[in-house]
């Protein structure tokens, strides 16, 4: 067990007395094992067959992000009244302090997420507002596992994840390396999907036993046998064979786009490059931790920053091609309504859910307002959830992946869409 890192400030339900660890899990796959190294890219399927795929990507904010300090509800008097001190100004404001992004003339953008301004402009950008689960527990693990499951709370029975529920509903998927992660642990969104395999980077990605007579013998011996575990180690020495040649290390974004140097741009530049590269890139997940805001919220800016700069980075390099890449940025909850006495917030309900890409709707903020009205919470004074996180997962397998089997992936869920996706 290692304290590789620490996503939240504290101990899961809200006290500040212990940080999350992570597992570090060796990686060995069929007599095969592989370099690694740290990185925020969790999590990635791709196959080999260099088809055109249309790819979700994932970004996870762990740790529950403020919604409403990401997307302010700038006309309601009861905000301003709940955060005296951490409200953001409407935009134009000439009183101090910073004014939002103006999106529909209601609400706006925390003024550090500005770079995603142009996505909105172009209607490539969709905000969700109000978005959560049925996780009443306050705790960052039950929340996360409940969305990562795919579940409305922890009472649901379904088996595994909810990206691994979608991969096994789609035939035709021949990769062995159906599921390659990075990171220290894979999402549990994956969980139990076959063939899953864990790295840090994929820079690193790499086949220990170098070249020469021993990957000869590799190749060899999975070309002599005939079964499943010969294919799939065929199959995954071609994809070894495709990275060598096309090494991310030397990936050049292009239209002029600068990824930040942190775990989360660098992973999104990794993930534009399997894009690039048309390996049969189908999804990636991505964690951005240090969302958890109990104390001293204003350091956000630097997460909200940063995200925002991958996130416009990494639209502004894919160019065109974005037009069969999803994103969706989710985290577990939102935060309470009212401030607390440590200039920060505790953990909520509803939050704010983004989608960017192709097949946005994007330009609108969706969802029902339940207003911000001592009257109108839930809990101990959390913002109402009016909006089931799975509608518009669901929504985006069902557009955009074409998968038609979404009742197996979110058992339960009934017909009710947004229309977030064309």
């Amino acid at each position: 067990m290692n304290n590789l890192t620490s996503w939240c400030s504290c101990d899961g339900a809200g006290g500040l007395d212990q940080t999350a660890t992570w597992t570090r899990r060796a990686l060995v796959s069929a007599g095969v094992s592989w370099l690694a190294a740290r990185s925020a890219l969790a999590q990635a399927t791709f196959a080999t067959d260099r088809q055109d795929r249309h790819v979700l990507v994932v970004v996870f904010l762990r740790g529950g992000a403020d919604g409403l300090h990401l997307v302010t509800p700038y006309f309601e008097d009861d905000y301003y009244r709940a955060r005296p001190a951490l409200a953001t100004r409407p935009p134009g404001d000439k009183r101090g302090g910073p004014t939002c992004v103006d999106l529909d003339g209601r609400f706006g953008l925390h003024p550090t997420l500005a770079p995603l301004q142009p996505a909105w402009q172009d209607g490539s950008l969709a905000v969700v507002h109000a978005v959560g689960s049925g996780d009443t527990t306050h705790s960052h693990f039950e929340a996360m596992a409940t969305m990562e499951r795919g579940l409305t709370n922890q009472a649901d029975l379904a088996s595994g994840g909810w990206l691994a529920r979608h991969l096994e509903t789609q035939a035709g998927a021949t990769s062995p390396m159906r599921a390659v992660a990075w990171g220290y642990t894979m999402p549990e969104s994956l969980s139990g999907a076959t063939g899953a395999t864990l790295v840090e980077t994929l820079a690193e990605y790499r086949l220990r036993a170098g070249d020469g007579a021993a990957r000869e013998r590799l190749h060899r011996l999975y070309a002599e046998a005939h079964d499943q575990l010969a294919e799939a180690g065929s199959r995954t020495l071609g994809v070894l064979k495709t990275l060598d040649r096309l090494d991310p290390k030397d990936y050049k974004p292009e239209h002029g786009a600068t990824y930040p140097e942190t775990p989360t741009g660098k992973a999104m530049r990794e993930v534009a490059f399997l894009v690039r590269q048309k390996v049969g890139l189908e999804i990636a997940c991505l964690d951005s931790g240090g969302w958890d805001s109990h104390v001293n919220q204003a350091y956000l800016v630097e997460q909200m920053g940063d995200l925002a700069k991958t996130l416009a980075a990494f639209r502004q390099d894919l160019g065109p091609e974005t037009a069969r890449v999803t994103v969706i940025v989710q985290s577990e909850f939102g935060r309470r309504v009212e401030e607390n006495s440590g200039l920060g917030t505790d953990h909520g309900a509803g939050g704010v859910l983004f989608a960017m890409g192709g097949g946005v709707r994007g330009g609108k903020v969706y969802g029902d307002w339940p207003g911000l009205g001592r009257g109108d919470r839930t809990g101990p004074g959390d913002l109402r959830i009016t909006t089931d996180y799975r509608t518009v997962l669901a929504e985006a397998l069902e557009r955009r992946l074409g998968n038609s089997a979404v009742k197996d992936v979110f058992p339960g869920l009934g017909t009710r869409r947004l229309g977030v996706f064309s």
